[in-house]
């Protein structure tokens, strides 16, 4: 089984996480608070708004409002956690908070879930 995403993967995995993030801080979700969230230019955002809801992760309302759809907040949730459990053991090795959550950002999306999973398992019962 190969373990290896594309680039565009990565990106949308990070656009649903950031979602999720803002969904649960804000309640409400527009393209223009994730942009600021990214610092992303609109535009970006549009495009990747555009793929999200052609794969089925979002739905847009009239007024602009981003949901996750069922499948997206799956996705999103897995991806946060991966996120979370890899920042912590990062940290936990001694790296500071800051480095350590730019390099889980990194790592979570190229790691064997077997490899995350011996991670997840270390972190917790530590």
């Amino acid at each position: 089984m190969s373990y290896i995403k594309h680039r565009s993967d990565e990106s949308l995995e990070d656009y649903l996480e950031t979602i999720l993030l803002l969904q649960k801080k804000n309640g409400q979700v527009r393209s223009i608070d994730i942009a600021h969230e990214m610092n992303f230019t609109k535009p970006s955002v549009s495009v990747a708004m555009k793929n999200l809801r052609e794969k089925a992760y979002i739905t847009m309302a009239d007024n602009g409002m981003i949901t996750l759809t069922e499948t997206g907040r799956q996705r999103a949730e897995s991806v946060l956690e991966r996120h979370t459990i890899l920042a912590d053991w990062l940290t936990g090795l001694g790296v500071s908070r800051e480095t350590a959550m730019q390099d889980a950002c990194r790592i979570e999306h190229d790691l064997s879930e077997e490899s995350f999973e011996a991670i997840k398992k270390a972190v917790i019962s530590s």
